[in-house]
């Protein structure tokens, strides 16, 4: 039997197309108590819209159904104080079934002020469609574990190494044509090593980025030049900014190297390709922030929106999810490091790094704090 509802609930009215929204949807009351809930919610969350209309979600009633981790109650608080929309990537929802079990499922959830009567309306963004936009989901343990291995190859390999180059220099001077070629061979091979272990080495720089109030554009245009008479010349490169960004919180020269390593990387994809177009982008979102945190309660904001885009083949579907991890590459002879390293450098930002990628549209978007 449905418990009555309290005499001061209101059940919220959306309007037209609610119910045909693909993705759940909850309104909650100004008294966090459920106002209004989606076909796709009641489905998701497995529990009857008729049930829970007036009932608080994180309440003693609903917790035999439904409970939440980490709770939502402060993100919703947030929202009503503000009427500011926040985002959390993560939130684990233990769904209870008939037969007094539950199961966990995962969102990342958008709350924001519903723009009528008060409250807060929020959007679940489910695994398949919150996964394609993802921060690394470990960028420094990740770099840890590069650090370990930089430490290793570059005692045991690197040292040797260029005693070997040296040995096969020598060695190509007096040598026979053919055997000039192998040496020649042994050397380019060598230095090719040589800036790998230095690619990885750079995982062992601990030190803090040297952050500072910067143009992003100045960042984008010094990028564009460079990429445009180097490695990006057969490209078209388009640039779309907002100029109206105020300043962003970032180490200049940490900026530069991400996104020279992110317009080659689309450079790459698109070479052989005709019409192949490389977009610059900029633009302000106020909603953006990092997931609440002890030392953050209320999530860092991250308005400044960097977008590079390309229209090459994207990323191979096997490896669609573990872009940023050490090793994983979609190109033949890549070393798997460039992302890895761009995603350390975004984590040590505190700042976020997310790839949409499908054949035809690769965008890589990295959300910055203000000065």
């Amino acid at each position: 039997m449905t418990s009555p509802r309290p005499r001061d609930f209101v059940e919220a009215d959306p309007g037209p197309g609610w119910h045909a929204l693909p993705l759940p949807a909850v309104i909650l009351d100004a008294e966090g108590r459920v106002a209004a809930m989606n076909d796709a919610a009641e489905l998701w969350l497995n529990l009857s819209r008729t049930w829970s209309l007036g009932k608080h979600l994180e309440g003693d009633e609903m917790a035999t159904r439904l409970r939440i981790a980490p709770p939502i109650g402060p993100l919703v608080g947030r929202v009503n104080a503000s009427e500011e929309a926040f985002f959390h990537s993560h939130v684990v929802f233990d769904i209870g079934d008939r037969a007094g079990g539950h199961s966990s499922r995962r969102a990342a959830v958008h709350a924001g002020p519903p723009g009528h009567g008060g409250g807060v309306a929020s959007l679940l963004i489910v695994p398949d469609e919150a996964e394609g936009l993802h921060q690394t989901r470990s960028a420094r343990s990740v770099a840890r574990s590069a650090i370990g291995m930089a430490e290793m190859l570059a005692h045991e390999i690197k040292n040797p190494l260029a005693g070997i180059r040296g040995a096969a220099q020598l060695m190509g001077m007096n040598a026979s044509p053919e055997d000039r070629e192998m040496a020649e061979m042994i050397v380019s091979e060598s230095r090719r090593i040589v800036a790998l272990l230095e690619q990885v080495e750079r995982f062992g720089d601990t030190s803090p980025p040297a952050l500072g109030s910067l143009n992003v554009h100045d960042v984008l245009e010094q990028v564009r030049r460079s990429a445009q008479v180097g490695f990006a010349r057969d490209v078209k490169i388009v640039t779309d900014y907002d100029p109206s960004l105020p300043p962003a919180l970032a180490d200049a020269d940490q900026l530069m190297q991400v996104c020279l390593n992110l317009v080659k990387n689309a450079a790459e994809a698109l070479k052989g390709k005709a019409g192949g177009t490389i977009r610059l982008h900029s633009f302000y979102d106020h909603t953006l922030r990092r997931p609440p945190s002890d030392t953050d309660p209320a999530g860092r904001a991250l308005p400044l929106q960097i977008e590079i885009e390309d229209n090459g083949p994207g990323f191979p579907p096997e490896i669609a999810d573990q872009v940023f991890e050490p090793f994983v590459s979609g190109r033949e002879n890549g070393t798997g490091l460039g992302l890895a390293l761009v995603s350390k450098i975004v984590t040590d930002h505190g700042a976020l790094i997310r790839v949409d990628s499908r054949p035809g549209r690769t965008v890589f978007r990295i959300s910055l704090p203000k000065a």
